[in-house]
């Protein structure tokens, strides 16, 4: 696994492409698409850790992020031409409060037409740039912690006086923050959309570990190869460990299933030597191997 910073203006395909000529392989993946605009953690899946990364795509996220409230855009971001200016100079701290709590834990979110969802086979952002309009249908999100840090009036490029929250999102997998702008600005009668996204945790993984693009290259240019973490390493930060004994060390590489381990979710199982040998889930009165790490 390579945890990295993605730079501004880099897809994820890109930093993808970059990753697999600094680690010398094609398999290469990532777990959770950050738009262009956006930087912060990536997690990438090297060589048979790819096999890993569905497993890591349903990981809560963190991010800081800057909600301008005053204007829409097309595409709920900065990215976007504006379709509305209607302006937000004095918007009071209580008005913005009371339409967070709004969306704040369980609720049903439309993502942005201007998405990588696909519709009927085609993805939703090239039909609406092709001149389609798109609606998309509401998918349940959580929303763990919806902040904000700090707040300021300014005045846009067009002239606009608007007032920037800068924010911290907390959510489930799935959630589009820029989605949180558009709802927020609604509900205010602003209009609202994002105008910067840092993405700061991805499940166990934060910035603290993530690798920066630059460095990594000039390190790979100086002969250094890519510091990685090993798939033990990865399991141990993603998922509670359950330490077998040898016999059911051997079981599990074979796929055989173990007694239950009473853990919900995904669980790490261990070697007696201490290196993870498999992804088990809980079926019943049985620990079912999900992906075996180390086969027999």
């Amino acid at each position: 696994m390579l945890v990295v910073d993605k730079p501004s203006g880099w897809t994820s395909h890109d930093v993808v492409g970059r990753v697999r000529r600094l680690a010398g392989t094609r398999k290469v993946g990532h777990a959770g698409t950050l738009d262009p605009m956006a930087t912060g953690v990536l997690v990438l899946g090297v060589g048979r850790a790819t096999r890993l990364l569905t497993y890591l795509v349903g990981a809560d996220k963190e991010y800081t992020a800057t909600i301008r409230l005053g204007q829409a855009t097309i595409t709920d971001d900065a990215e976007g031409d504006v379709t509305t200016a209607v302006g937000a100079p004095d918007v009071s701290r209580e008005a913005v409060e009371a339409a967070l709590t709004d969306l704040r834990g369980p609720i049903e979110q439309v993502p942005s037409s201007v998405s990588a969802i696909k519709v009927d086979g085609k993805r939703s952002y090239a039909r609406v740039r092709g001149g389609e309009e798109v609606e998309l249908a509401a998918r349940p999100v959580v929303i763990h912690r919806f902040d904000v840090l700090d707040r300021r009036t300014t005045t846009a490029q067009d002239g606009t006086p608007v007032t920037d929250l800068d924010v911290v999102v907390g959510c489930s997998s799935g959630t589009y923050v820029r989605a949180l702008a558009r709802d927020l600005g609604a509900a205010l009668g602003t209009g609202g959309h994002l105008t910067a996204l840092r993405r700061t945790q991805v499940g166990p993984f934060g910035l603290d570990g993530a690798a920066d693009l630059a460095a990594l290259g000039v390190a790979h240019e100086e002969g250094a190869p890519v510091r990685l973490l090993s798939l033990t390493e990865a399991c141990r930060l993603a998922f509670p460990v359950r330490d077998l004994t040898a016999e059911e060390t051997t079981a599990v590489r074979y796929g055989k299933r173990l007694a239950p381990s009473g853990c919900p979710g995904t669980v790490a199982v261990a070697a007696p030597d201490g290196h993870v040998v498999a992804l088990v889930e809980d079926r019943g009165e049985q620990a079912r191997p999900v992906l075996v790490l180390d086969p027999a």
